[in-house]
């Protein structure tokens, strides 16, 4: 009880600050004067500055929610986003072992590798097409939206790989056939997850795949890089002689994008969000975009061969761009709270990496996890620049993952040198009680 109190009180002093600046200093010389972090048994000790950085930006998003420009709109949008920033908040409090952080990260890998599975056989089998692939569900939301679909599956390869070489949960060491079906059915899920951008015929996807296959590279030996890159340029070359012209003609538009009449769009909207912003620093709440009205030019060719400029008119386009989504919507400071957001958490992934880099053998698996991490996350900051994913709730699982691993080591007695003493500094103050 003393856990919740501490804690419910110091986040009702974060959020009244929102509305008087000053709390802000009140907050701080309280913390310093109190210490409830040491008071308290487990919530406040376990809470990341991530953590409250998300708390802060949940705030923010919820008093620009008051004063949006379309305040039906943004309400709605309101009522999924709360939920997901709320529950990546709360999740790293229970990832507490390291078992704890397998079974997460494998529940998120099977559950969309399950809606990736179905695209993958789907596009194998002949099927797909922009905005004409059907997953589990004929909808164009979340994970189902052929973008943020291919985005995320790419994100999520390096986690895939991790768990059929480090998991315990379905081990490839175990006797039998369980252990036997552990890599083939890890390599056909990320092979399902690379088909994802060619059945939907998505730009993003490409890009995403071309940043993994450039990040996977990474700790390999330079023979082993020249060998992988050669790899990869044959099978793109055997690919581009099998998928369909539509999937071709499509990826030119990235090098012609002034020919492309969506990428045009998406330019003239982010022109248009990078003025509105000026006049309104703190944004217009969610759904602002749509009071864009835009004059959109493109390259068209005449009958006579020659490229001559076309001028239509759009308005109400989505930002296509989580940064711009950000800065339209939340304005500077939800930007910046943003960006540090991830940030950190990138920070944090590297950290790791170098500090498990000569590990011992039971730390083995603490390094590859963190790079798979930091992986999937780079690939989604790619993918965020060309589709509105800020808020992905999958994404939100995927830093809640990060943040417990870091506090599940730093928590740990057998840290290997990060979390001997604050566990020590843990241990003296329960015996002082």
């Amino acid at each position: 009880m003393r856990d919740l109190f501490f804690f419910g009180f110091v986040i009702a002093f974060l959020l009244l600050a929102f509305r008087r600046s000053f709390f802000f200093i009140l907050v701080y010389c309280y913390v310093d004067i109190v210490a409830p972090q040491k008071l308290s048994y487990f919530l406040l000790t376990r809470i990341d500055v991530i953590q409250i950085l998300m708390i802060c930006l949940l705030a923010y998003c919820a008093t620009s929610t008051q004063f949006a420009e379309f305040p039906l709109d943004a309400q709605v949008k309101w009522g999924w986003v709360w939920k997901a920033m709320l529950w990546a908040i709360f999740l790293p409090l229970t990832l507490t072992t390291r078992l704890r952080i397998e079974a997460l990260a494998l529940l998120m890998t099977l559950s969309a590798g399950t809606i990736a599975i179905a695209g993958g056989v789907k596009t194998a089998m002949g099927g797909g097409g922009y905005g004409s692939l059907q997953l589990l569900l004929p909808e164009n939301y979340g994970l189902y939206e052929g973008s943020t679909m291919s985005t995320m599956a790419v994100a999520m390869i390096p986690l895939v790989l991790w768990l059929a070489r480090h998991g315990t949960i379905f081990p490839t060491t175990a006797s039998g056939w369980q252990g036997r079906l552990v890599w083939p059915f890890a390599i056909a899920l990320c092979f399902a997850c690379a088909l994802i951008p060619v059945g939907t015929q998505t730009r993003t996807g490409l890009l995403c795949l071309a940043l993994l296959g450039m990040l996977l590279m990474r700790d390999m030996p330079m023979r082993a890089r020249v060998i992988s890159g050669g790899a990869i340029w044959v099978v793109a070359t055997i690919a581009l002689m099998v998928v369909p012209n539509s999937y071709t003609q499509r990826m030119d538009t990235i090098q012609n994008y002034q020919t492309d009449e969506s990428a045009m769009t998406r330019t003239a909207v982010w022109k248009w969000t990078w003025e509105y912003a000026k006049d309104h620093p703190f944004g217009g709440g969610f759904e602002v975009y749509r009071a864009n009205k835009l004059v959109v030019e493109r390259m068209e060719k005449s009958p006579d061969g020659s490229m001559r400029p076309v001028r239509y008119v759009d308005e109400a386009r989505a930002f296509h761009n989580s940064y711009f989504e950000m800065l339209g919507e939340q304005g500077y400071v939800g930007l910046a709270l943003w960006l540090t957001i991830h940030g950190l958490c990138l920070l944090r992934m590297e950290k790791l990496r170098r500090r498990y880099k000569q590990a011992r053998e039971q730390d083995a698996w603490i390094r590859p996890l963190a790079t798979a991490l930091q992986y999937g996350h780079l690939v989604y900051l790619l993918g965020s620049m060309f589709v509105g994913i800020a808020f992905q709730p999958f994404m939100f699982l995927f830093m809640g993952l990060q943040i417990g691993l870091v506090s599940y080591l730093k928590q740990r007695p057998t840290a290997g040198g990060w979390g001997d003493l604050s566990f020590r500094r843990t241990q003296m103050i329960a015996t002082a009680r």
